[in-house]
């Protein structure tokens, strides 16, 4: 039987400290419920891919200041479409079936949210990308 519903719904981590109420948006709804969790869920990989990324374009990161660092976060989210594309990609595949039908009737805003979101979790992370990663774990 197939259950992808439920098994995604139950791997992803709770977010305690979200509060809704009746006024509260269903883009911001769908935010708090769907997004944060997934992206908290796929962490991880967001900061493997992140590395991967900065590797490919010969590790120029790795020598900017802060500032320029957190500019080339957001740049490479924002002008960069086919990296955009591969990490939506790796959100949206977490969706249930009823959240992408949700996420298709809004897809522009709530692709302005989610990149947002990837965008200050890694500017947050920031410290995790100072030197190369000294190896890539791989899951099994």
């Amino acid at each position: 039987m197939n259950d992808r519903p439920n098994d995604l719904l139950r791997i992803r981590p709770q977010i305690k400290k979200t509060q809704q109420f009746s006024t509260t948006s269903t883009e911001e709804r769908f935010q708090n419920e769907t997004l944060r969790p997934i992206l908290k869920l796929q962490n991880p990989l967001l900061l493997a891919v992140f590395h991967n990324y900065i590797e490919k374009r010969k590790g120029v990161f790795y020598d900017l200041g802060l500032e320029k660092k957190l500019a080339y976060i957001e740049s490479s989210l924002i002008k960069d479409q086919k990296f955009r594309n591969s990490v939506k990609g790796m959100l949206i595949g977490h969706f249930t079936v009823a959240e992408y039908h949700h996420y298709s009737l809004n897809s522009s805003s709530l692709n302005k949210r989610m990149m947002n979101m990837v965008i200050e979790r890694l500017k947050d992370q920031v410290q995790l990308f100072e030197a190369p990663p000294s190896r890539i774990a791989k899951v099994g």
